[in-house]
């Protein structure tokens, strides 16, 4: 998940977009700069956000990243700042929640850009509501994205690999299952599928000699969290036993480990880069609900 203090206007959004790229891109990082080298790396959501942060590391590191999204006005944006520093980086505006827009991009990737080395699949989005009001429209669009989506990116990716006769890692950004996080449980019931899948596909495609694995992050420092209601915003401090939100870059640079060869002996893993929220911590991304409040006591429980 990703943090925001307030909703910004547009020209806003395009600024602390910028100023946060400028502080990615100038932070020290624990890899050479050479490691990615010569390969090419998709990322998904690449627009924004920890995508955005993602893909600018893995060029730093002087890979030929590829971003794709829904919106070309932001890939546009992430490409140049890029082209400005003298690295690579293909924007292609792509649905992944349409299979064809899917099998599209890899087709134009493996065209222009040759064998993939690895996909990250970030797209994603969520808002915040009790689950009991639901619709079946809310529910099935967070769903169709965050995991049909991903599925969909994640078989391309192994066909792709497969047809190659390549290797190859996937690195799904899913989030902090084990306990739950109210207020989007359509997104926590998608995360999970994504999760299942990758345990299950790391034993299938092994043969293949594709990796799977996910990153959960918690809660984490950008833009992306403006949906979220202020209420719920002014408690995020409590939402792990370090009581700061994660840095793009400490998520970043953990992606592009699981993509790495250092992590080439992980395959169908979780990890987990939460600041400790899933042993202790509150998050309450819809605000805290009165019964959950220090004020209330057992006598105030309907079922006391």
């Amino acid at each position: 998940m990703s943090a925001s203090t307030s909703t910004p206007s547009a020209s806003s959004a395009n600024s602390i977009a910028a100023s946060m790229a400028e502080s990615l891109w100038a932070e020290p990082t624990v890899y050479h700069a050479s490691l990615f080298e010569g390969r090419s790396v998709l990322v998904s959501g690449g627009g924004s956000g920890i995508g955005r942060a993602i893909a600018l590391l893995f060029a730093r590191l002087g890979a030929q990243v590829i971003v794709c999204g829904r919106t070309q006005e932001k890939l546009d944006q992430v490409a140049a700042f890029a082209k400005e520093r003298g690295a690579r980086v293909l924007p292609i505006a792509a649905n992944v929640r349409d299979p064809q827009q899917v099998e599209a991009l890899f087709a134009r990737i493996a065209s222009e850009c040759g064998t993939l080395a690895a996909v990250v699949n970030n797209a994603g989005g969520q808002f915040p509501q009790p689950a009991i009001d639901f619709s079946p429209k809310g529910w099935n669009a967070v769903v169709d994205t965050n995991l049909n989506g991903t599925w969909y990116m994640m078989q391309a990716a192994a066909r792709h690999w497969r047809d190659a006769a390549a290797p190859g890692a996937i690195v799904n950004v899913v989030a902090v299952v084990e306990r739950g996080i109210p207020g989007i449980a359509h997104s926590i019931a998608a995360r999970a599928g994504v999760i299942g899948a990758t345990r299950t596909v790391a034993v299938e495609w092994a043969p293949l000699g594709v990796r799977v694995n996910c990153l959960a992050p918690g809660l984490t420092a950008s833009e992306g969290l403006e949906v979220y209601p202020p209420e719920a915003r002014r408690e995020f401090h409590r939402a792990n036993p370090l009581r700061r939100p994660g840095s793009l870059r400490e998520i970043a640079e953990s992606a592009v480990f699981l993509a790495s060869p250092a992590a080439s002996f992980m395959t169908g893993e979780v990890m987990t880069v939460d600041g400790g929220g899933r042993l202790w911590g509150e998050l309450w991304t819809a605000g805290r609900p009165d019964h959950f409040g220090d004020s209330t006591s057992s006598e105030g429980s309907p079922h006391a």
